[in-house]
């Protein structure tokens, strides 16, 4: 393996690297552009076909397509998939955010750590095990995916069409450490009514604001602390945020309606179900206390996804032999002992991890707190640990047998 670690090591072209992810940020794919995603899934397509990888484009949904690619094995070896998502943010206030630069070590641009960079990365090292002609037992499959940042349908189409490998790699910006859990995630609209009146008759009227009012104080003030007290050894504490209020229609008249939207992170242990089942008992226990009040709950079209999937949490056992495997090889390009952490934010290896029963750590190059700014960028040495990294971690782990 001393052999590969170098012949990699040596393969791997910063210059190519750094060429490909600018040429993925680019081409823009956020949400309404057409086709939002397909034109850097074609992009990455022509890439493979040139390099003779196997790889295939596939519709999801009004014209929006996934890319796969796949490495073959012999067919007795393990298989494992480099799994990115194709979407980004829009530029928002940042400028020229599709005219990549690089300053230093620093590549600038929208996507590049969340996460052109990771895609980059991973296709750069599939065409360097190819060039170098490596032998593989398993199959490396590339699954280049849509709409991760809003509704998942690119993962959750590559598992409704049967995908699956024994091990995963999901390639957010985790600063070259292995994560290895995050959060679930769900966000909840509470629409609560109250009766319109002029505010010279305040009385006659029901004011659905101060209605608001008592649920939140409800939340914040019993249910955020117990949920500060529901702990997990690596990711700390469940959360709930109270993120916006919208209601009311003027001042001079009482408020007949409010919503309030709140985000709620649960932990690997807390029961999906169970999460809303605290709101609506809070709902329940209001409205018997006062007739006047009337609350509606419901998950927000944002976070709603297709068919029975919803965002739950993530967690592999940092003891299982792929996390070791690839604290190993990580290791060793670094040149110290890599970290083990977890990810701030929700992801796709959840999707992958729970409903495809799929081993999955989450690992890129990038920064989760220059994501969605407007001074985003990646490290380039981050994007060279990362790809030599993908590519060790693919010989070894696929050249286990089955």
């Amino acid at each position: 393996m001393s052999g590969e670690i170098t012949k990699i090591t040596e393969a791997v072209s910063r210059n190519e690297l750094v060429k490909l992810t600018k040429e993925l940020i680019s081409i823009p794919s956020y949400y309404g552009i057409r086709d939002q995603e397909t034109e850097v899934a074609k992009h990455i397509l022509a890439i493979f076909q040139k390099e003779g990888i196997e790889c295939r484009l596939e519709e999801v949904k009004d014209g929006r397509c996934n890319v796969y690619a796949v490495l073959k094995g012999t067919g007795t070896g393990k298989s494992l998939m480099l799994n990115g998502h194709l979407d980004t943010i829009p530029p928002y206030d940042m400028a020229d955010a599709c005219c990549p630069h690089v300053s230093g070590n620093k590549l600038y641009g929208r996507g590049a750590s969340d996460m052109k960079g990771s895609l980059a990365a991973m296709v750069i090292s599939m065409i360097t095990l190819k060039r170098l002609n490596i032998p593989l037992k398993g199959d490396v499959v590339f699954a280049g995916v849509i709409d991760e940042e809003r509704q998942s349908l690119g993962s959750i189409s590559l598992l409704e069409k049967g995908i699956r490998t024994d091990a995963a790699i999901v390639g957010e910006p985790t600063e070259s450490k292995i994560c290895t859990a995050h959060r679930g995630l769900e966000w909840y609209e509470f629409a609560f009514t109250g009766k319109t009146v002029h505010g010279g008759r305040q009385q006659e009227g029901i004011n659905a604001i101060s209605k608001a009012l008592k649920f939140m104080c409800v939340v914040e003030n019993e249910l955020a602390p117990r949920l500060i007290e529901r702990r997990h050894p690596i990711l700390g504490n469940a959360t709930v945020n109270i993120g916006v209020i919208q209601g009311g229609t003027q001042l001079s008249t009482v408020a007949g309606y409010c919503s309030v939207y709140l985000d709620r992170r649960f932990l690997p242990y807390e029961r999906y179900k169970d999460i809303g089942q605290e709101f609506l008992d809070i709902i329940e226990r209001l409205s018997s206390q006062d007739a006047d009040f009337k609350c509606e709950m419901k998950v927000t079209q944002d976070s709603i996804m297709e068919g029975n999937y919803v965002h739950l949490a993530y967690e592999i056992d940092r003891n299982d032999p792929f996390v070791r495997l690839m604290h190993n090889k990580l290791s060793r390009v670094l040149g110290i002992d890599a970290e083990l952490s977890y990810f701030p934010a929700w992801t796709d290896a959840a999707l992958l991890s729970n409903y495809g029963k799929i081993p999955t750590v989450v690992f890129g190059p990038g920064y989760m707190a220059c994501c969605h700014s407007k001074d985003e960028f990646v490290e380039v040495s981050q994007l060279v640990e990362s790809c030599i990294t993908y590519a060790l971690t693919a010989v070894d782990y696929c050249n286990q047998e089955k």
